[in-house]
């Protein structure tokens, strides 16, 4: 069943909000979630794996995104937007969605692994 749903991210550095001088840097995730199944979808909770440039694991769970545990019919997305602080100015966040069919089945989207990276560190 994960494979009936699809995530798709995209990331911002927001230099306004970050310090280097303090190792803060600010990222912001937009993620958009499509129920690719024949079947209403339900997201449950989320499990994110955030790795700093120093391969410090942060593991963060939590029920539903944003405050919502959102219905996604069949074809429908959702999209939100968070942020993540690091105490590097790279890293890496991956994760999975738990979801429910209709039918009561739980299962796991996987959240595919995406780069938090500042423009000017880009080459």
């Amino acid at each position: 069943m994960e494979d009936c749903i699809t995530v798709r991210v995209k990331t911002t550095y927001l230099p306004e909000q970050s310090d280097a001088k303090r190792s803060r840097f600010v990222f912001g995730y937009t993620i958009t979630i499509q129920n690719n199944g024949d079947s209403d979808m339900q997201l449950i909770s989320r499990h994110w794996i955030i790795t700093d440039a120093n391969s410090d694991v942060q593991e963060v769970r939590g029920v539903g995104v944003v405050g919502e545990q959102p219905q996604l019919a069949p074809g429908e997305e959702y999209t939100y937007s968070s942020g993540v602080i690091l105490p590097t100015d790279t890293g890496t966040m991956t994760g999975s969605y738990q979801m429910r069919s209709a039918l009561g089945e739980e299962f796991d989207a996987p959240i595919p692994k995406f780069t938090l990276i500042p423009p000017h560190k880009l080459h």
